[in-house]
């Protein structure tokens, strides 16, 4: 089986099949943003994206997500920046420790592609299953509103992070 891992090919061989995603991206790929938390999918520690959906890699198998594009938080930001979600959560104090922040910027960012302008309660809806010990969750919705926010008014991709070609990047 052939993985799409942040648009780069991976081969699965069969043996890692019924692997957890979260042990596959970690152990074979050595791509550790993704944590692991609980080991039950109810941290959102473990949090990455399969297709446009937020996922518990924890408890995914690996064949359970065939044919779909893996996004993890390495994969997020563009080659020079970092992505608007990631900025956010620096500017606004919403990373601590930042065992969670991976997680949490990964559900909001499935967020965002659903609805690119979300309200406080649509953030907080979005991020009930992300648990974090250290900032409260203020500063981290503030921070998901706030990208968001930047998003539009900078008609940023939202994954990719680089102004959609051809369409105007100043707009007011």
């Amino acid at each position: 089986m052939i993985l799409d891992v942040n648009m780069t090919k991976v081969q699965v061989n069969d043996e890692d099949l019924d692997k957890s995603l979260l042990s596959f991206l970690r152990e074979n790929l050595f791509l550790t943003g993704a944590k692991d938390g609980c080991g039950r999918g109810l941290c959102g520690a473990c949090t990455v994206l399969a297709g446009t959906r937020a996922v518990r890699s924890c408890i995914t198998p690996v064949r359970k997500v065939a044919n779909k594009r893996i996004l993890t938080i390495e994969g997020l930001a563009g080659e020079k920046d970092m992505h608007p979600l990631q900025k956010a959560f620096l500017e606004h104090g919403a990373v601590q420790c930042g065992f969670c922040t991976p997680g949490m910027i990964m559900s909001s960012l499935a967020l965002l592609l659903k609805n690119p302008a979300p309200g406080p309660d649509e953030v907080k809806k979005a991020l009930k299953g992300n648990l974090c010990r250290c900032t409260g969750y203020q500063p981290i919705v503030e921070s998901v509103l706030a990208a968001a926010e930047e998003i539009r008014n900078k008609n940023i991709e939202i994954i990719g992070g680089r102004p959609k070609a051809g369409r105007e990047t100043n707009r007011r």
